[in-house]
């Protein structure tokens, strides 16, 4: 990311400001990300008994990295499946080949 490509942008999360270099590209990215947390926030301080802040975002922190482990492992089940897929396409294309030349 080069110095040119950066912005300051001030986002607000559990009613506190960050003010974040970000890459242009991906202000919008960060912009959606923090209302979706803003939004889970508002969503377990309704639900959950809480004492501050920090527990509704803590509580948050885990179900995100919960997804995040559960997508990272169907994401290697799926490129070791895809593996598979491609090596045996390969054997039937080299054996193709093979039978084609004789």
């Amino acid at each position: 990311m080069s110095y040119m490509d950066e912005i300051k942008i001030n986002v607000i999360i559990a009613e506190r400001n960050y003010r974040l270099t970000v890459n242009k590209a991906d202000e919008e990215k960060v912009m959606k990300a923090a209302e979706m947390l803003n939004e889970r926030v508002k969503s377990y301080k309704q639900t959950y008994d809480y004492r501050d802040y920090q527990d509704l975002l803590s509580m948050i922190c885990l179900q995100f990295a919960t997804l995040n482990v559960k997508y990272e492992t169907d994401a290697a089940y799926k490129d070791q499946y895809l593996e598979q897929k491609l090596d045996d396409i390969s054997v039937l294309l080299s054996e193709n080949i093979d039978s084609e030349v004789l």
